[in-house]
This record gives C-alpha cells, structure tokens and sequence, in this order.
C-alpha cells in the first residue's frame, strides 16, 4: 500500500480546509492499493472477526478470504483472467462480495448489473463492457432472466449460486439448470487449492466498470481503477478518523443500499471491509428490520439514501424506540429534504450527516461535517481531503466563479475516473482543464460549503427564468402532510415550460388541491417557480438503489404531450 499526495501542496484549498473539523488536514497523504490489498489486511489482523451476517449467519473474515482465494483460482481455471470482464447480477447476497473479490484478486474487470434493469438495458452493458461471464443467484427473476440472456447470446458462461445455501429463501429458488455452461458457484469454492502466486495486480488497472447516464440516453461506464477506489476509501477515512467516527474491527454497518451501487460498494463494502468491521447484508430495506438491526443486532452505524429516512421518520413509534447502539446515521445518494433532516433529529436526537458524491468520483466528494453550524443547513458539506472542487460558468466551464456564485460544479481527485469506457467524445465533452464536469449546478459559500441548486439535465426554463426542481421540491416536503415529491419540467405554451409536481401524502392526510399547495408555497417560492400543475400520487418511482426517480415521470408527460389535441 502505497501513500500519494492527490494534489500539488501550493494549490491548498485554504477556503474549506479552515472549515474542517478538528484534526482533519486537507493535504494528509492518501492511502492507494489493489482492492483486493484491503480484504487481505484484515485477513491477516482480524481473521476471527465477523466479515458479515447474513439470515444470522455469521461469517469470518478469515472464511471470507479463503472462499475469495477459492473463487479466483476457479476462474483462473476458467480462463478468465487480467483484463477480462465478469458481470454480477445480484442483489445483497454474500455471493457477491466472494465474487467482487475474486476478480479483483485476478485483475478481472467487474460489470454491475442492477436486478431492476430492463432486458435490453442488461443486454446493452453487457455487450458493451464485454463481459461474457454473468454471475446471478436462484432466486426466480434473476436466474430467468439470466438464462433468457444466454439463450440470446449475450453471455457464454453463467455461474449460478444457490440461495437457500445461506438460509431459507425469501421466495422458493429455481433449481441450477444442468446444462452445459452453466456451472453452479459452489464449484467455485471447493475446485482445489489456489495458485502459489496470483497474477500481478496495478493501482492503475480497471477494476469496475459502472455503468451512468441511463437517465440521459444510453448508459454508459465509468472506467474506476483500483487507485480511484482505494483512494476515496482513503480520503473518508482521513476525514472520520480524526473525529473517532471510525473504528476498527467494532462496528456493525447495516447493509441495505444495493452493493451493485457505486455508494454502498465503497462506503458500505469496501471501507468497511478495510476496517474489519461487520457488515449486516440484507437484500432490501423495510422499516421493522432496519429497527431490528437497530434495536436487537445493535447496529452502530447506518447508511441510507433519503426515501429511507423519509420511510423512518413517518413510521408511527420511532420516537419509542431504542436507537441508542447508533454511532453514525448518513443519508446520500440524492439531496435530503432539510425538513427530513430537522424531523429525524427532533424524533429520535441523531443528527443525519450526508454529502454529495457520484459514480464517477468513486463516489467520494463531500461530507457535511457534524460541527456545521445551523447556518449551513442545506449544504451538501465540504470536500473531502485530497479534492479540489470549483464552481465555473454555465457558458464557460474554464471560468471559474466567486462565492455565492452559482454555476457548475467541477471537481479533480485520485479518485476521479478518467474516462467511460469505449466513449472518446463522451470523455472530450466530460473533462476540462483536468477536471471533471459535474452537471451539477450549484455555489460555494465563502467558508468552503458547497451547495447543490440542481442538476443541470434538471433545470426548468420558465419565461426565461431558471427554475430549479430541488428547490420547489425542498419548500413542498415543509408541508406536514407531504410524503414525498418530485418536481419536473412539463411544456407551456406561454412560458415554455412550467413546475408539476407529484406527490404523496401521509398515511390519514386529507386530499391536497393545486390551489392548496400554492397558498402553502405562496412565500416559500417565487411566482416562475410555483408548480402549475399537481398530481397525487399513491407511491412515486424510484431507481435501483431506492432513491426518487424523474426518468419515468419525464417519459409520461412526454407521452401526455405528444397525444394532445391539437
């Protein structure tokens, strides 16, 4: 393991760091290695400590290696080896952490494949990453799904583990077909002792392949080496550390964000991991057993997207339940209404952290510290040691802006992909000057907080003013009877294009009218930014990973457009 400094000491962010809690530095050394370098080390320091408990079972890190070592040298034997490419099609199950391991072990690239990706969208990453080995699991959508995939030439091999292994399945599991090609994962794990040496692994060689975009087009991936995950394992751990929010081998981490998910796969999977910790595998989040987890398996830290929060501060006795073994509550993975925020806090007295990240930066970017004062309420935090983040002009993203500024974020780090995979011109339009283009817009304060407005695919042209969703959508959640909201973009004829929102209500609220609303947001938004239209909804949609999704509701409206009358 090596330690590298992520930018030249001369261009300090001196702006934030003063911001920086007591004891995190800005220019501490980050430690950058082979992923496969973290499992090993608490292999060897912490072999008795539990890895992860799965349906109450436990398994040790010193389990966890060798089942990785016996994986890999299986797909040694396979031909699968350095700069090959292996897609997982799993949910939470310990078959995937076994797996991510052993290819990275062997220098195998991984594709992430989500359980809730159309067929063709599957096939797509697939063909596109080159992955010809698909790994999934019995349960009946994946594994039929994953033989449709075969039969239509998408994959050459499937490597099928077996659910009920672990302890009885939520649903009843296919049987393994017996069919050429189709090897079960058990064999992986008893095919014999591995090799004497595995191939050599680079902090430079790729090690994921995850796949963006889909809301905008056609996904595509982001090339993360070993150097850009290790690294923003490193840069959170320079920041928790310090403030004794990081501890090893004692902590039990729930694990209900999907690890085919850039922010659980680094911040759930992989730092975790790193720290001998035990993590709590579960395939889904429901609100009894995230309190299970809580009250009897005396989870200390948990993480979560804000659909979740929103799940836990409506459920009608948390203010009777025992949360006292957490340590650490995050929300990420999409904005946190402040009110959410202010609500869990005043039910239970936990303050939620959160911060700002995406797939590209692995996903490290900022944290919103546990000393920012009232004032910042709102912030998506500061940046992490070793980034540098800027804002720069909508019209010209090598201008860079003052504070209270609002334009595009950029941000630079080791953490940062260079490029997406097979998309040169992608690649070209993403990066400038070094940095990476966001597409959020946003400001820094004049104390380094940064602030997210929206994101710039987002953005509602109203009569010529810029409209911005998250903030019409951060004055709806105010309301007490208001569940959850999503704003989007619909056309109008007079000023191009006007606020809807969609909502859903409180379990006992009575209806809500569009004139309703707009008294309610009468001081809280301005006369562009009022929605002028409402629909109510019984639930809203969302992405993989859980959090509130716009791309369908887009797509309805633009299907609702194109059949009007003319």
């Amino acid at each position: 393991m090596s330690a590298v400094a992520a930018v030249p000491a001369a261009q300090r962010p001196l702006l934030w760091e003063r911001s920086y809690p007591p004891g995190v530095r800005w220019d501490v050394p980050l430690e950058v290695s082979t992923v496969s370098a973290l499992l090993d080390r608490s292999v060897a320091e912490f072999p008795d400590k539990p890895a992860f408990e799965f349906r109450d079972r436990r398994t040790s890190y010193r389990e966890l290696g060798r089942m990785v070592d016996a994986a890999a040298a299986a797909l040694l034997r396979l031909g699968i080896g350095v700069g090959d490419a292996v897609a997982l099609y799993l949910p939470n199950v310990p078959y995937h952490p076994i797996a991510f391991f052993a290819a990275m072990r062997i220098g195998t690239r991984i594709v992430h494949l989500s359980p809730l990706d159309a067929e063709r969208e599957l096939a797509h990453k697939l063909r596109d990453s080159g992955a010809r080995t698909l790994v999934t699991v019995t349960l009946p959508p994946l594994l039929q799904m994953a033989l449709k995939l075969r039969a239509a030439g998408n994959i050459d091999r499937l490597i099928v583990g077996a659910d009920a292994a672990w302890g009885p399945s939520p649903v009843e599991p296919m049987p393994i077909p017996d069919e050429p090609g189709v090897i079960p994962f058990a064999h992986l794990l008893d095919g014999g002792a591995p090799p004497a040496q595995f191939p050599p692994v680079g902090v430079d060689d790729v090690a994921v392949l995850q796949y963006t975009g889909g809301t905008t087009g056609t996904p595509k991936a982001a090339m993360l080496t070993h150097g850009n995950l290790t690294s923003a394992v490193s840069m959170y751990e320079t920041w928790y550390e310090p403030q004794g929010l990081s501890m090893h081998g004692v902590e039990r981490v729930a694990c209900v964000l999907p690890l085919f998910h850039i922010y659980a796969l680094t911040t759930i999977l992989l730092r975790q991991v790193a720290n001998a910790n035990e993590i709590l595998l579960r395939m889904k989040f429901d609100v009894e057993t995230a309190l299970r987890d809580i009250e009897e398996k005396r989870a200390t830290i948990y993480l979560g997207v804000p659909t979740m929060w929103i799940a836990l501060v409506n459920h009608p006795e948390i203010a009777k339940r025992d949360l006292s073994s957490l340590r650490n509550c995050n929300s990420g993975g999409a904005p946190l209404p402040v009110e959410v925020e202010e609500r869990f806090k005043r039910l239970t007295g936990i303050r939620l952290g959160g911060g700002w990240g995406m797939t590209e930066t692995s996903p490290a970017g900022t944290v919103v510290p546990e000393t920012a004062p009232e004032t910042k309420r709102g912030s998506i935090g500061l940046p992490l040691p070793g980034l540098l983040m800027e804002i720069v002009a909508l019209d010209d993203p090598r201008r860079v802006l003052p504070p209270r500024e609002v334009g595009e974020i950029r941000i630079k780090g080791p953490n940062v992909t260079r490029q997406y995979w097979n998309r040169p011109e992608e690649t070209a339009a993403a990066f400038v000057d070094g940095f990476l283009l966001t597409g959020d817009i946003g400001y820094m304060d004049e104390d380094g907080y940064f602030f997210l407005v929206d994101r710039k695919k987002d953005m509602i042209i109203c009569g010529g003013f810029n409209v911005y969703p998250s903030v019409v959508e951060g004055a709806i959640y105010e309301h007490p009877d208001v569940a959850e909201a999503i704003v989007i973009g619909i056309p109008d004829p007079y000023r191009g294009q006007a606020a809807k929102a969609f909502v859903t209500l409180r379990t006992g609220a009575p209806p809500m009218t569009l004139d309703g609303l707009r008294a309610f947001l009468a001081d809280k938004v301005g006369r562009h930014e009022m929605p002028a239209a409402l629909e109510l909804r019984d639930a809203l949609p969302r992405t993989a990973v859980g959090k509130l999704s716009k791309k369908d509701l887009v797509e309805e409206e633009k299907r609702r457009a194109s059949v009007a009358p003319l």
